[in-house]
């Protein structure tokens, strides 16, 4: 890439893990697990947290969410948030600093803690998200919440769970109404997904075995044409049913052109929007706060909420 790099010179999280590829699905979640544990230090002060509340039991498993509680008094709008982890790593831990952020603006915040690939692939993680985005619907009073401003939001793999979420309950009248998404750097087209990896990159091999481990865990190694165009899977076919929407994405990100693909789909389908290239991004860097350009995200993100839901 030609553009001028962060003071990282590179992605922080892709550089380590490039520097020492995992094989699987497993070494690659306890390697980003523990970095992105690092970014979840000196938590802003909220109201109340409330760790691991139960959302589903499937079978042995539980669905569980962590509920931040703004300070002051309610009714506050509704954040259920999504992590992102290329659906095998992850959870409310490895974002729970994002999550205060949102509830430290007034927000009352559901991080969803989803079951994870390749132990539980697709449909598993979509389906624990249109669950608990229905869960916190109904549970929201309970904490202080007014259900009636709900929005949904993730990074990356929550990205993309957050926009194939919101299209799958536009269609069931008995859903709560999602009044906004916040779409951080997220896949939106699976077919596509081979863009994300310069082919001039020196590391372009090891790029290529990464997004193997984490598509090939969620979907399958055998993927059909049906189920790349599935919008449980590629949520851009689905676009038009999407509420007004925040799509951000750095611009040194792989996923990029992913971003402006939905931003496209969200101006032909009418759906009003919001589309961010944060100059000289990395991905994942709303999390990265040493960078002023997290906190400036987060901002833009809770006025584009304010603007649509209601502060």
């Amino acid at each position: 890439m030609s553009e001028s790099r962060t003071p990282f010179d590179i992605d922080v999280l892709a550089q380590q893990v490039m520097s020492n590829p995992p094989d699987n699905a497993v070494e690659m979640r306890s390697l980003i697990d523990g970095i992105l544990r690092s970014f979840n230090v000196n938590l802003p002060e909220v109201g109340g947290f409330h760790e691991k509340v139960l959302v589903r039991r499937v079978g042995e498993k539980s669905v569980t969410a962590d509920v931040v509680v703004p300070k002051g008094t309610g009714p506050y709008p509704v954040l259920v948030y999504l992590h992102g982890g290329g659906w095998i790593c992850g959870s409310p831990e490895t974002h729970r600093k994002l999550g205060y952020r949102f509830a430290e603006a007034g927000y009352l915040v559901f991080n969803v803690d989803y079951r994870l690939a390749p132990e539980d692939p697709f449909p598993a993680p979509f389906d624990d998200c249109v669950d608990a985005v229905r869960w916190a619907a109904r549970e929201a009073a309970g904490y202080g919440g007014d259900a009636s401003r709900l929005a949904v939001g993730g990074d990356s793999a929550g990205g993309n769970l957050t926009a194939a979420v919101a299209a799958a309950l536009a269609d069931d009248p008995t859903a709560p109404k999602i009044g906004a998404c916040l779409l951080l750097y997220g896949v939106f087209d699976f077919a596509r997904m081979g863009e994300a990896v310069d082919p001039d990159d020196p590391l372009y091999e090891v790029g290529q075995k990464l997004m193997e481990i984490m598509v090939g865990s969620y979907l399958g190694s055998d993927r059909s044409a049906s189920l790349l165009a599935d919008p449980r899977v590629s949520p851009i076919h689905a676009a038009g049913k999407l509420p007004p929407s925040h799509v951000v994405v750095g611009s040194l990100d792989g996923l990029v052109d992913q971003a402006e693909l939905l931003a496209q789909a969200l101006e032909r389908a009418g759906v009003p929007h919001e589309h961010v290239v944060v100059e000289g991004m990395p991905h994942g860097f709303t999390q990265i706060e040493m960078l002023p350009q997290a906190r400036e995200s987060v901002d833009r993100m809770v006025k584009f909420l304010e603007a649509h839901l209601g502060g």
